[in-house]
């Protein structure tokens, strides 16, 4: 059966997993997904991601990170904005906060996958995948 969202899927394995306090996840490789999980262990929500070969399929492990101890998250929230029936753009000037700022955008634009304050610098605008905080 065909995926109709392959990232709301993989932002929904990462909440899953980090409320069950997996210390890793496996999520079906594709270029999409390692740009958000290259932004997820830059702005430090994620420990690290590597490539793994499962058969004829590559999958990306993604290392989760939590606080002293696995109570104390580090994602408090993760959440897909432009869906595959509503897709959201926002411009250079309405480029999204999350809390005002303490989370991250992640925003498709024409100079690649990047975060909301990489976009502002930039001076462009994009498709609003998901918030992060």
């Amino acid at each position: 059966m065909t995926m109709s969202d392959p990232i709301a899927d993989m932002l929904t394995r990462i909440r899953n997993a980090n409320t069950a306090k997996h210390d890793t996840v496996d999520v079906p490789s594709s270029k999409m997904k390692l740009a958000i999980a290259d932004i997820l262990v830059k702005e430090g929500y994620v420990q690290k991601y590597d490539l793994v070969e499962d058969g004829a399929f590559q999958n990306i492990r993604i290392s989760l990170k939590y606080g002293a101890d696995k109570n104390e998250k580090i994602i408090s929230g993760i959440k897909r904005i432009s869906k595959p029936g509503l897709r959201v753009y926002a411009n250079k000037e309405d480029m999204p906060k999350v809390l005002g700022g303490l989370g991250t955008a992640i925003i498709s634009t024409s100079q690649g996958v990047i975060t909301d304050k990489e976009a502002r610098q930039l001076g462009v605008g994009g498709e609003v995948l998901a918030f992060v905080w």
